[in-house]
């Protein structure tokens, strides 16, 4: 029971950071209607920038401030001078453009910092508290949990509430009937970006410290097991990003915990097989799919 405790509130930590990728995927996704496959690259520059900051100044939070608005201004700067000069009509240009982004970033890294892993240090203690017998979180993923929480609280009242949340998404869905409205699409789109990026360096700042290190492809399994979260809840469901990147938190760390590290990336692929085979669109998809 004590195992099964442990596993549980650890998944739900790594959970929330998957979920908070795969919410920046369903961000880019809904602004722009492109999957962009640069987003780990893209995240890892943000990182790099905190990295550097953070040794600069000394300051962890410093650093975390820079990576964020690294992070921000990449995506804002790559939508305007890359995705929006691209045709819009399918979201294949935009993809393969993408992918093109990620080669060329991952190998300016490569050049610029070497390929070897350059350790992070987390501001918060990495050894789970002991309650009545059982250890459960760290005081770390404690702060993961709680950021994760006011970020995507944040990023829903943003897009339920506000009017700025309402043009982002009648921009993305309605795209000419939001012009002759008065919505600055093109805007919108840029905002998008920006948030997305935001929120994925974000994830990228929260995992790398308890990984392996920094490198240039330190965030490239986390993209990936994002997508899949991504996939599983539905590219246009912020609720179903955030619901399966939970729910695939525990299961990788169930998985891995009481059967193998190796047989984690099986389990995710077995689920999202299944989701593909019975429902396409996601879990929480919408019954009826809108066209932008």
């Amino acid at each position: 029971m004590e195992r099964f405790v442990f596993l549980l509130s650890n998944g739900l930590a790594r959970g929330a950071v998957l979920a908070l990728f795969a919410l920046s995927l369903v961000i880019v996704w809904r602004a722009a209607r492109v999957v962009n496959f640069a987003q780990a690259a893209m995240a890892v520059v943000a990182v790099y920038a905190a990295f550097a900051l953070t040794a600069a100044s000394g300051s962890y939070w410093i650093g975390l401030l820079g990576g964020l608005l690294t992070g921000a201004l990449l995506g804002a700067a790559v939508e305007r001078g890359l995705m929006r000069r691209l045709p819009n009509r399918t979201p294949l240009p935009g993809m393969i453009c993408a992918i093109g982004l990620v080669m060329v970033l991952q190998a300016g890294l490569a050049i610029a910092f070497g390929p070897q892993h350059r350790p992070m240090r987390p501001p918060f203690s990495e050894s789970p508290i002991v309650i009545g017998g059982v250890p459960v979180l760290s005081p770390y993923n404690l702060f993961v949990l709680a950021t994760a929480a006011a970020v995507m609280g944040a990023l829903a009242l943003l897009f339920a509430k506000t009017s700025l949340g309402l043009r982002l998404r009648a921009a993305a869905f309605a795209p000419e009937t939001s012009r002759l409205l008065g919505v600055r699409v093109p805007r919108m789109a840029t905002i998008g970006w920006t948030l997305s990026l935001a929120t994925a360096s974000l994830a990228a700042l929260l995992l790398v410290p308890v990984e392996l290190g920094l490198n240039p492809h330190s965030v490239d399994l986390l993209f990936v097991n994002a997508f899949a979260v991504a996939v599983v809840g539905g590219l246009d469901s912020p609720i179903g990003a955030l619901t399966a990147g939970l729910g695939i938190g525990v299961l990788v760390s169930l998985v891995t915990g009481y059967v193998s590290a190796a047989a984690a990336p099986l389990a995710v692929l077995a689920l999202l097989t299944a989701v593909l085979l019975l429902r396409p669109g996601g879990l929480f998809a919408a019954k009826e799919a809108r066209t932008a």
